[in-house]
């Protein structure tokens, strides 16, 4: 299917008003009882972290967001996936092997339309945490 297609077969139009006028998502934050093993993980794959708070909490910037890592009772669930944007599909895949050569798994990139045309570059921690990082494509 192509991207009008796509947008003609599932996009409400007109699109309902908006309740709230935000400007994006601030963050995220994942709990892990294997905090040192997330920490040396995520150093890994994003480097050094720009926010250490004592002995539980490590954050790096992540646009204009930060993703945050606290020590804690980890919850994972298969029904959460966490969506980094890049600005360019080779992006999106340098990132998808950084997460996989620091040991986490994920399928090939693949094209997809998801609200938009993306390049698709998913991937699961360690810990179990899935990642999609995404890029418009070209």
């Amino acid at each position: 299917m192509d991207e009008q297609a796509y947008r003609d077969a599932y996009f409400v139009d007109p699109a309902p008003a908006a309740r709230f006028q935000f400007s994006g998502a601030f963050g995220v934050t994942l709990f892990f009882e294997a905090f040192t093993a997330a920490t040396a993980y995520y150093t890994a794959v994003l480097g050094p972290p720009a926010y250490v708070e004592d002995d539980d909490t490590r954050g790096w910037r992540i646009g204009d967001g930060w993703l945050t890592l606290l020590k804690g009772e980890s919850v994972t669930s298969q029904h959460v996936e966490v969506q980094l944007r890049v600005k360019e599909p080779e992006e999106a895949e340098r990132l998808q092997r950084a997460f996989i050569e620091a040991g986490g798994a994920g399928p090939a990139p693949s094209d997809q339309l998801m609200y938009e045309a993306i390049r698709s570059c998913p991937v699961r921690d360690p810990f179990g945490v899935d990642w999609l990082v995404f890029s418009r494509r070209k």
